[in-house]
């Protein structure tokens, strides 16, 4: 898995410098982020899952290096202590890519594709980019339940700093959230395939806690 992510990176990120050396230090950066001990769901099996759905559906997505590089750094900041994951993430990618020489209108795209997964609205709605990106981070509500199951041990993991009664309630409150929702995904592809099982499994996690 590693191989290929750092293959997608380089493939990635040369087409805009020729910086072999910068390119490197971006991916080691990323390596360090996304392997730090507190990542059990938010590292680096996330980000491969995420690019191998883009590649499905790259015919759908108007710029997919923008695409790409917001799956990329979407979560490269991630503290479970703070709210402003997101915006931070955003700020790290626009300087990164501003140095790459992304174009300056893309990064901004990327930026508020990054920040969007914040509360998982559309905030970029002259495509379905920004549509995409969303139901592919969350396409993990629509997995088996034993996978899903996984999936809510590890994000419990990452909140260990937390006790039990304010982490579930908490969690709660989320996850409620999107069963209010007319839709959790936004695209007809991810509704029609993940929709009914998404909304199982959350109500199956809220019985739970």
């Amino acid at each position: 898995m590693t191989d290929w992510l750092k293959k997608e990176w380089y493939s990635l990120t040369s087409i805009y410098t020729e910086d072999q050396q910068l390119i490197s230090k971006y991916w080691n950066e990323i390596v360090t982020q996304y392997t730090s001990k507190n990542r059990h769901y938010h590292n680096l099996t996330h980000i491969y899952k995420m690019l191998i759905q883009a590649e499905d559906v790259k015919a759908s997505i108007v710029d997919y290096d923008a695409f790409r590089f917001a799956i990329w750094y979407h979560d490269i900041i991630y503290k479970s202590t703070k709210k402003n994951n997101e915006l931070k993430s955003a700020e790290f990618a626009q300087k990164r890519l501003k140095s790459i020489n992304f174009e300056e209108k893309r990064i901004k795209n990327v930026e508020i594709l990054i920040k969007s997964t914040q509360k998982h609205d559309i905030v970029l709605d002259e495509n379905n980019d920004n549509a995409f990106l969303l139901d592919i981070d969350l396409s993990i509500l629509g997995s088996h339940w034993n996978i899903y199951e996984t999936y809510i041990k590890n994000i419990r993991r990452e909140y260990a700093i937390y006790p039990d009664f304010m982490y579930h309630k908490a969690r709660k409150k989320i996850m409620s959230h999107f069963l209010e929702r007319n839709r959790i995904y936004f695209t007809d592809l991810y509704y029609n395939t993940l929709e009914a099982k998404a909304r199982e499994n959350i109500k199956q996690e809220i019985r739970l806690v």
